[in-house]
């Protein structure tokens, strides 16, 4: 098996658009013959499946405050956040068909890996995930790529619960509260569960510790590799800009849905209703018992086109006389009403 590390200059790199990007490129590019083994430890962010709408699987506000980004991979399956909390193992396995939707028999290494250094409880639960007391602390997928088993596995040392459901719960102050609760009762570290001399082991540390287990080798040196060459991170890069870090990619593929949002303001009730195709809004109108002296209308033509990000919003309501609409009411509070 040949070990292939997302290095690059002698850095190890974290971004999660990068480490899907480099997966992607392998199953058409990197084939040496044997199986291929990627580890990655990711900055946070949230990655989507194939077919899921962000605007309803995500917090966005939350992860606009904390600079995290959406990453929307090419395979089904639901939302997942991961953080340099998570360390991650994909592979790209010989197509065995014994193998495929074997969960057990996939699993088998890493669980082996995990007592090995003092995870002595950890089992297999459902059909993809490993759990320590009924607690979940992995979760793992497969798909066969041509002939090869495309597949991997998450591994959660010490991610943060509470980011976890405020990234992935729609703003809702009352879900959210519930879902670390929720979270908490059904999601564990590992880093608890380790032998004592591996209680302080940072995140880079474990991750070498499971590839000498998965490996079978005593020391990293002996490993085989596959290092990425200047054109393969080319390719990479590519990939990265014109895909799995594009706004079109991550949220034009988004579903047409509809959404109503209404708040209490100083000068009356504001009530949003709003149309959104492929996250740019299709169709608005605003209701309300304010009282506005200009044809409100003009800022719902203002709306329409325009992407689902604060940002955008601000710049389509540049230029118009607010106060002539709203009176007191600000671009700010109304697309914070959008967005909400």
């Amino acid at each position: 098996m040949y070990l292939v590390e997302p290095i690059r200059d002698g850095k190890f790199m974290t971004d999660g658009a990068t480490s899907l990007a480099i997966q992607v490129y392998a199953q058409k590019h990197i084939k040496p013959g044997e199986a291929l083994i990627f580890p990655y430890i990711c900055d946070p962010h949230v990655q989507i499946g194939r077919f899921q709408n962000p605007e309803k699987e995500v917090g966005k506000k939350f992860l606009e405050e904390h600079n995290m980004p959406v990453v929307r991979r090419d395979t089904g399956g639901g939302a997942i956040y991961l953080d340099n909390g998570s360390v991650n193992f994909c592979f790209l396995l010989p197509l065995e068909d014994s193998l495929v939707g074997d969960y057990k028999q996939f699993y088998a290494p890493a669980i082996a890996a995990l007592k090995n250094i003092g995870v002595t409880e950890i089992n297999q639960k459902g059909r993809n995930d490993l759990v320590i007391h009924d607690k979940k602390v992995s979760g793992a997928a497969m798909m066969p790529v041509g002939d090869r088993l495309y597949g991997g596995f998450s591994l959660l040392l010490d991610i943060d619960p509470e980011a976890m459901v405020k990234s992935l719960t729609p703003n809702r102050q009352k879900l959210i509260s519930k879902g670390i609760e929720s979270v908490r009762a059904r999601v564990t570290n590992i880093r608890p569960h380790l032998a004592d001399k591996y209680q302080d082991v940072t995140n880079m540390e474990f991750k070498d510790l499971m590839l000498k287990e998965l490996l079978q080798v005593d020391d990293l040196a002996e490993a085989k590799r596959y290092i990425l060459t200047d054109e393969d991170w080319a390719a990479i890069d590519q990939l990265v800009e014109e895909k799995y870090s594009n706004w079109d990619w991550v949220y034009g593929q988004s579903p047409q849905y509809e959404y109503n949002r209404s708040e209490r303001f100083d000068i009356g009730t504001i009530e949003v209703s709003l149309s959104i195709q492929a996250s740019r809004i299709d169709q608005c109108k605003i209701y309300g018992d304010f009282f506005s002296k200009g044809d409100v209308s003009e800022v719902e033509q203002a709306l329409i086109g325009t992407r689902t990000e604060r940002e955008d919003l601000l710049e389509a309501l540049h230029g118009l006389e607010f106060e002539q609409y709203f009176g007191a009411l600000n671009p700010e509070q109304l697309v914070d009403l959008i967005l909400s």
